[in-house]
């Protein structure tokens, strides 16, 4: 073992992310890893396969490494557990069939050109050539999912659809408006015939999709009782009842809808439905931002607030971290906001994203809660936190090991927490908190009944239609959003629960400590230690904080 590396455990990690990010030039940019921000993943059959073989093979070495203390142990474990899963995927290849609007080769390729460094020459340089390689990357995954057909495997006509529409707005100037935000005076010819090229790719792409893939895709949308439980052991890191999580999200979701009458009362007390009270608080002005700079600046503002409200008192916030971004997500991105880890060396820092959707004048009344959620202290807290305990994880655990049952369930827990310290006193803000919880108790049910072919409200059997109309009228989602979400389910399955899910464990966890440690409970206390930890599947995360002594 290198003197650099605390255990033969922390050195293969290390050695796992370097392999890693030879292998998927995207990983790397998205990592900071520089060496390949001029070229793309191969995303072909065989790249897939040279993917799995690598995770196959650092399992086998993984195996006989004995870890030497409890620091070692869990970094072990996730890395199987996190490893094995991925593996699971692969050679089921439902790695390469299961793709949708906001996971696929498609929007992995554009988003990466959104966080490229693209000033210094040879920074242009390769931005030009990663351009050049975007018709390449798109032929690899095509022949990918050609392949797979040959043999009966093949994604919905849903997502195909979805997708091919995606690459059609792409095509429309995606990758050449990227030259020219970065060389508006024409002073690089070959990196704007690169966009251009990128563009024509996309639309070709598209059109692939539609004419010789469609007639191929899967009529179903469902994906059965078996695959699902696979899915959702994935995106949880834990074995759940499906009808038992089922039945919690129809109760949940009715919990939380009869608070949100209560708070309509103070809005529009004569609303025969939620959906007038959100059509109204729609057209209120206090709740419109007009403009793109202007929502973006309020978003930095509102962010930037929250870090002085928390730190110090609930968390203590490292410097380094203080700062999160805000930018326009790229357009052709599904219709929620998200967020992305900084750079290992924090030289790029934590950003959230925000989907315009080709509007200028954006509603506010549901934004503070989502972005507790996706900033602080939500998911930057939690990820920013993970990048710099480089002494307690292992580099696996920092960049590669983010499971979403553990960190979507922590940024649920943060618009709980918000709520707890009294951050929705005005009823509007109050309603768009409530209807994000809505929303992610409405996944659970929609999402299970839809793929395992549980009975809906109406005695017919979930689906598209009934699962819009739930997003609409009980989570009071827009015409839009609820049409992107129901896709986004069909397309993800058992992603879609692990907010929720993730929620109850983070809140098991701390009432359970609570109960254990009395008088000797701290909140703040409680946070830093569940947040170092680091990225793990829930159930052996709900172990590790059973442990916890309180310091």
């Amino acid at each position: 073992m290198s003197s650099a590396y605390r255990s033969p455990i922390f050195e293969l990690s290390d050695e796992y992310i370097s392999g890693l990010a030879a292998l998927s030039p995207i990983s790397a940019t998205n990592l900071g890893v520089p060496g390949y921000d001029d070229r793309l993943d191969d995303f072909s059959l065989d790249g897939s396969k040279e993917m799995a073989g690598y995770i196959r093979t650092t399992l086998q070495t993984l195996e006989v490494l004995q870890p030497g203390d409890d620091i070692d142990r869990i970094a072990k474990a996730v890395m199987q557990e996190r490893l094995s899963s991925e593996l699971a995927l692969y050679d089921s290849h439902e790695h390469d069939v299961l793709w949708n609007v906001i996971s696929s080769p498609v929007m992995n390729i554009r988003q990466v050109f959104e966080i490229m460094p693209r000033e210094a020459p040879e920074e242009i340089k390769n931005m030009t050539s990663r351009l050049n390689a975007v018709a390449v990357a798109h032929k690899t995954w095509l022949s990918c999912i050609d392949d797979l057909a040959k043999v009966g495997r093949t994604t919905s006509r849903r997502q195909t659809l979805k997708v091919a529409e995606q690459l059609e707005a792409f095509s429309k100037g995606a990758y050449s408006g990227i030259a020219k935000q970065i060389d508006s005076s024409m002073r690089y010819p070959e990196l704007h015939a690169a966009g251009v090229g990128a563009d024509k790719s996309a639309g070709e792409t598209g059109q692939w999709l539609k004419n010789e893939y469609l007639s191929r895709s899967n009529p179903h949308d469902a994906v059965g009782a078996a695959r699902y439980a696979a899915c959702a052991r994935h995106f949880t890191g834990a074995s759940l009842d499906l009808r038992a999580t089922y039945e919690w999200g129809l109760e949940d979701l009715a919990q939380i809808n009869e608070r949100m009458w209560r708070v309509a009362a103070k809005i529009k007390p004569n609303a025969k439905t939620l959906r007038e009270v959100a059509d109204h608080l729609d057209n209120d002005s206090k709740y419109v931002v007009d403009g793109k700079d202007a929502l973006l600046q309020k978003l930095k503002d509102f962010t930037q607030a929250a870090v002085e409200q928390m730190d110090g008192i609930h968390f203590d916030i490292d410097d380094r971290i203080k700062f999160c971004d805000v930018r326009l997500a790229p357009e052709g991105s599904a219709s929620a906001p998200y967020y992305q880890s900084p750079s290992e060396d924090l030289s790029r820092p934590g950003t959230t994203w925000y989907p315009a959707l080709g509007k200028d004048s954006f509603k506010w009344w549901d934004l503070p809660s989502t972005w507790y959620h996706e900033a602080v202290p939500g998911h930057h807290l939690q990820s920013a936190v993970a990048i710099i305990e480089r002494e307690r994880l292992s580099r696996f655990q920092r960049t590669e090991a983010w499971t979403s049952g553990y960190g979507e369930g922590w940024a649920l827990y943060a618009e709980r927490l918000m709520d707890e310290l009294g951050a929705f006193g005005d009823p509007g803000i109050e309603m768009g908190f409530l209807s994000g919880q809505a929303l992610r108790a409405a996944r659970v049910v929609v999402d299970i009944g839809m793929h395992l072919g549980y009975t809906d409200y109406n005695g017919e059997v979930w689906n598209a239609r009934s699962a819009y109309e739930v997003l609409m009228n009980r989570a009071l989602l827009d015409d839009a959003h609820a049409s992107s979400e129901v896709d986004r389910y069909l397309g993800w399955p058992g992603q879609a629960i692990s907010y929720k899910v993730g929620e109850r464990v983070w809140m098991k966890a701390r009432e359970d400590a609570k109960e254990r440690l009395g008088a000797n409970f701290s909140l703040k206390k409680f946070h830093s230690y569940a947040l170092k930890l680091g990225p793990m599947g829930l159930d052996p995360f709900a172990v590790e904080m059973s442990n916890w002594d309180g310091n």
